[in-house]
């Protein structure tokens, strides 16, 4: 068994090599022993294992007692709101999916009753341990239950056209809409039907795990080449594109060219602080400076994220009472969803944002477009935390320094930030400066010293 499949927030792995349904069922069992719930529901994804996982980790919770409800296939901000409006009825939840991972991978992210989730420092530690000690785990007196509730689809999708106060004619509008194969081919069919009198332009929506057409990555602008060609082919307002499991949303505008995630959170902390005055917007440190200045400017406490990751998001969410986060990597949080994804609200409020300002998107996100970013640039190497160190010595003394989550140094007119990824065995680094010049000679100062 690979411990390492316990990642910071969630469990990931290749699957069935490292991660198949006999270690599902032993995740089943440790979590019943160690958390003891008496209510748990359980989603799934579209991956080609999801469904053997799926079954042993159910069999696995009902042999410790506990009670489960099955909803099925959903994407994960489907699962977030079946806690959320549970109204505590769950005591703990289980989506099983790897994400925006390539198809060779699969996983489970777990939460509890409050949607805050499992993770190495709050719990998936100890439950690691157990499935992967020696120890067996008897089995309760009295084996679970099991029920389905297939009233999630539905719910989420109302609950997501309230949010977005959008009504009226969409007659005209003409939308681009590339769910890659993954689960928002489940989601959007229900919004297609809501904006009735429009045309929505359907890519990829067939559910499969084997990912056919292109790899569910919104923030991989290589995977946007078929929904770039719909939206100028259709001459769309927009295009709008989702990762595998449906927490990550991207946009392209009118002319195909795809948004950085951290201009979609400057634009969506207006739209909140709009009608939450005052709130505090929890950003990225790796976006723009646009962003913390678009959130001051519009009324709002700018907080820069601790730690990237839902669940350390989600924590400081509470932490600060913010209302929304906008991390780079196109994941947007809520507070009204105890601080969850909620993919399918951005892509609403996207449609509200043009039909308010009466403007093509390009002419609306532009406008941010004010200093020179790198966007994120990805490494192999065999070392992360050496390399950041190395780099971090190397500008000893210079700029101001933060380690609170990888490393990142302002120097005034520039800044960069380099972490290793949780998820993935990659480098990220980001960079930015007020002239191109300045960008591109640092960007290549810093890739010498990466090697």
């Amino acid at each position: 068994m690979n411990g390492t499949i316990f990642k910071a927030y969630d469990i990931r792995g290749l699957s069935p090599q490292e991660l198949d349904a006999s270690i599902a069922g032993r995740i089943g069992q440790a979590i019943g022993s160690l958390h003891k719930p008496k209510r748990v529901v359980v989603g799934h994804d579209m991956r080609e294992t999801s469904e053997s996982l799926e079954q042993a980790l159910i069999e696995g919770l009902r042999s410790q007692g506990v009670n489960v409800v099955r909803i099925g296939l959903c994407s994960t901000p489907m699962f977030n709101f079946a806690i959320t409006s549970s109204a505590g009825a769950y005591d703990l939840g289980v989506m099983i999916t790897a994400s925006h991972n390539p198809k060779e991978y699969n996983g489970m992210k777990l939460a509890l009753k409050d949607n805050l989730p499992i993770g190495l420092g709050s719990g998936l530690d100890e439950i690691r341990d157990l499935v992967m000690g020696d120890m067996p785990l008897p089995s309760a007196k009295k084996q679970g239950t099991i029920e389905e509730d297939t009233s999630v689809l539905d719910r989420y999708a109302d609950a997501m056209w309230d949010a977005s106060g959008l009504d009226g004619d969409f007659t005209g509008w003409r939308i681009a809409a590339d769910c890659g194969n993954g689960m928002n081919g489940i989601t959007m069919p229900k919004f297609k039907a809501k904006l009735s009198a429009g045309d929505i332009y359907p890519l990829f929506w067939e559910l499969d795990g084997s990912f056919p057409n292109h790899e569910a990555n919104p923030m991989k602008t290589e995977t946007l080449k078929d929904l770039q060609a719909m939206v100028l082919r259709r001459e769309c307002q927009f295009g709008v594109a989702f990762d595998g499991d449906g927490d990550r949303v991207g946009f392209v505008d009118e002319e195909g060219e795809a948004i950085p995630g951290d201009i979609v959170t400057a634009l969506l902390a207006e739209d909140i602080l709009a009608v939450k005055p005052g709130s505090t917007i929890l950003y990225d440190g790796r976006s723009s400076r646009i962003v913390p200045e678009s959130i001051e400017k519009a009324g709002g406490k700018a907080v820069m994220l601790e730690k990237l990751g839902h669940s350390n998001i989600k924590r400081q969410m509470r932490e600060t009472g913010a209302a929304f986060a906008g991390e780079l990597s196109m994941h947007y949080y809520f507070d009204f969803l105890n601080g969850c994804e909620a993919t399918d609200l951005v892509f609403l409020m996207m449609i509200k944002r043009i039909r308010r300002e009466e403007k093509r998107l390009s002419a609306i996100w532009k406008p941010f477009r004010k200093y020179f970013h790198s966007g994120e640039l990805n490494f192999t190497v065999k070392d992360a935390n050496k390399i950041i160190s190395m780099v971090g010595d190397s500008y000893e003394g210079q700029g101001k320094r933060s380690d609170t989550d990888g490393l990142r140094i302002d120097f005034g007119t520039w800044w960069f930030s380099l972490r290793a990824s949780n998820t993935e065995p990659l480098l990220r680094l980001n960079l930015e400066a007020e002239t191109e010049e300045e960008m591109r000679s640092h960007l290549d100062e810093l890739k010498t010293l990466i090697g």
